[in-house]
């Protein structure tokens, strides 16, 4: 027998994802009318300030009245407060839909069940938890901001067989291939900030930008730089997108030179004279970002790892050895026993041309955000 309520679901969740690279910060969200039987009209999230999928849906028909008695499927719970938009839970019941099925609700802890009770209240159906596996999975980040005041962070990493990042010179281009670059430039473009350490910075002049032919909103570039050495004729400085700078350092004399390039300055007060990782991805929910992307150096990489600060890692392993000499993956204190080693599982294993993706959390973790 066929789940209907699944099979339009998930075309909700398709349409969702068109807006993958530009809602933030907002969640993404898709939905779907249909009336007996068949589909009268599809929309999508698709900026921030722009029309909820709801509204948009809605906005499709040719007459607002062919609405009545229609069952609306939609991968989020109805907003039912004024924000930057009307609630959408006003506009369906003015519409005159009479069932309305839901994937997950808000995660707002505010606004949370407020809308769905709001429609139940109008005499309308409700049904909740349809595919909400994968509707979390799709707003991964935004659940984390507003649940656990924190970015969902997926720190990236290239490396060889032998666990090594980059020759003893520095020199790492390119130790994967193409097919797994490419899918970097996918994970650029599904976050809000890409993330890097001074070290990154001064070594590379990295310009972690994405670089894909479709519409994308460029994520905002944030250096950690605890002593605020970075350069004001920094490679990323010249190009579209925000650079922000995160500082323990508050001699602002020495923020002028990087303000005057365009530079934004972020200071949080020095934990062991270096920025607290913690308090960073604070700021960054407060600054509404909900997916943050890492590529740095061993030095970051090692305190992020040991202050379980990253939610998921994406290791790209390729075919080759670099030998002892190389530099590695992760700095951290030597461990005196094997109990004092930080364990990973395994999420997702996947070839990209003659690669490896791997996706692993933290073995112990138990706050998926994707639930």
């Amino acid at each position: 027998m066929i789940d209907h309520d699944s099979v339009f679901m998930a075309r909700a969740l398709q349409l969702a994802r068109q807006g993958l690279y530009t809602t933030a910060p907002n969640p993404r969200v898709g939905c779907v009318l249909v009336k007996d039987g068949d589909t009268i009209a599809e929309g999508w999230h698709r900026w921030a300030g722009q029309a909820h999928a709801e509204i948009d849906a809605l906005s499709r028909l040719d007459r607002i009245e062919d609405a009545r008695g229609a069952t609306v499927y939609v991968t989020l719970e109805p907003c039912s407060h004024q924000g930057r938009t009307a609630p959408c839970c006003d506009a369906l019941i003015a519409a005159g839909v009479t069932r309305v099925v839901v994937a997950m609700q808000d995660p707002n802890p505010l606004v949370v069940g407020k809308g769905l009770k709001r429609l139940q209240a109008a005499g309308i159906e409700v049904v909740c938890g349809v595919l909400e596996a994968e509707s979390r999975r799709l707003n991964r980040g935004f659940i984390s901001r507003m649940v656990r005041h924190k970015p969902f962070v997926c720190s990236k990493l290239a490396m060889s067989l032998d666990g090594r990042t980059a020759l003893a010179s520095g020199e790492s281009r390119w130790i994967t291939s193409p097919q797994a670059r490419t899918d970097v430039q996918q994970g650029r473009a599904e976050s809000d900030a890409i993330l890097t350490g001074i070290d990154t910075v001064l070594a590379d002049d990295p310009s972690l930008n994405v670089r894909i032919e479709s519409e994308v909103k460029q994520p905002v570039r944030i250096v950690l730089d605890s002593n605020l050495r970075m350069p004001p004729q920094a490679r990323m400085l010249t190009l579209p997108g925000e650079t922000w700078v995160v500082t323990a350092c508050y001699d602002k004399t020495q923020w002028q030179p990087l303000l005057d390039a365009g530079c934004h300055i972020e200071y949080i007060e020095p934990h062991q004279g270096r920025v607290d990782l913690a308090k960073v991805m604070r700021l960054l929910a407060d600054r509404q970002i909900n997916n943050v992307w890492v590529e740095a150096g061993a030095r970051l990489n090692g305190a992020l790892l040991a202050a379980d600060q990253v939610d998921e890692w994406r290791i790209y392993l390729a075919p080759c050895v670099l030998g002892d000499q190389a530099l590695g993956a992760f700095a951290l204190p030597a461990l005196q026993s094997m109990a004092q080693c930080k364990r990973l599982r395994f999420t997702d294993v996947r070839h990209l041309g003659p690669d490896l993706r791997l996706t692993l959390t933290m073995a112990e973790s138990g706050s998926d955000a994707s639930g």
